[in-house]
């Protein structure tokens, strides 16, 4: 692990996404919440949430953080059947906090293929990506932006 013992602690946040693609069927059953496991989107949040606390478990190397907030909100894209995560992880101490979110999303869009996948195993996960950044030595970051050095 990287030592963070020297470096201050700041208020750090990070902004991740990700989206899943169904068949319209499954992408109705999941909006309309009539899937026979329950509220697909309610427990997905939950499941995220989770994970962003359990990161350090799942990645080597990665510290572990005490999160200060975690929120996660849906975009729902009926004109092509998809399902957008986006989750805001925050924290205040050494280190950053995108490991966090990324994960976050990771499970999340994991959680609705598991409860949907016995109706379509078809669905896909992609675009998952880290929106932007604030906070210790580098500062702010967003994508698409470039910092010249």
């Amino acid at each position: 692990m990287v030592n963070v013992g020297d470096k201050p602690n700041t208020h750090r946040i990070a902004i991740a996404t990700g989206t899943i693609s169904m068949k319209p069927e499954t992408y109705n059953m999941v909006e309309a919440g009539t899937h026979k496991k329950g509220d697909v989107l309610g427990i997905a949040r939950i499941a995220g949430i989770q994970a962003s606390k359990k990161t350090s478990d799942l990645i080597p190397l990665c510290h572990p953080l005490a999160l200060t907030h975690v929120s996660l909100e849906f975009q729902l894209n009926p004109n092509n059947s998809s399902v957008t995560c986006i989750v805001k992880a925050e924290t205040t101490g050494p280190t950053g906090v995108e490991m966090e979110a990324l994960t976050a999303v990771q499970v999340t869009l994991l959680t609705i293929y598991d409860m949907c996948k016995a109706v379509d195993r078809g669905m896909v996960m992609g675009d998952i990506k880290l929106l932007e950044k604030n906070g210790g030595k580098s500062g702010e970051w967003k994508a698409g932006e470039q910092k010249l050095t």
